[in-house]
């Protein structure tokens, strides 16, 4: 399996991993504050803190996973799977990095900071798709 593939299966593994965090949060916050889990909001609007910043994190990863996913794929089925490996790693870090500050904190320094690990994920991705088209 390349790099890519890898990097790939372990951003979805991220995805799964922060997903479990939030049904587990929420299970949690619905035993200590008798809140029925058919009630939980999708975008966690109403569980405060650290509940709405996990969220967030999980969809912003599920926003991103098929764009990369394509990408990757494109390239793998292509064969030119070259044109992502080198920075599959990287995007995935990037990604890891991302979701990690949005649960550290909400602060304008992070934000920043997860914008700009946003930046970065974005312009790996543009990059290999500007390589694979032309």
């Amino acid at each position: 399996m390349t790099t890519s593939l890898v990097a790939l299966c372990l951003f979805a593994g991220w995805t799964i991993l922060l997903v479990t965090a939030v049904a587990l949060y929420r299970g949690a916050f619905s035993s200590r504050e008798a809140k029925a889990l058919n009630t939980f909001a999708p975008d966690g609007s109403d569980v405060p803190g650290l509940g709405q910043r996990l969220t967030r994190a999980h969809l912003n990863c599920v926003e991103t996973l098929p764009v990369v996913a394509a990408v990757i794929l494109a390239a793998a089925a292509a064969g030119r799977a070259e044109v992502t490996d080198s920075l599959a790693m990287p995007l995935l870090f990037a990604r890891i990095g991302q979701s990690t500050v949005h649960l550290i904190s909400t602060s304008v320094p992070m934000v920043m900071l997860r914008a700009t690990l946003f930046v970065v994920q974005l312009l790996i991705v543009a990059s290999w798709i500007v390589r694979l088209a032309f």
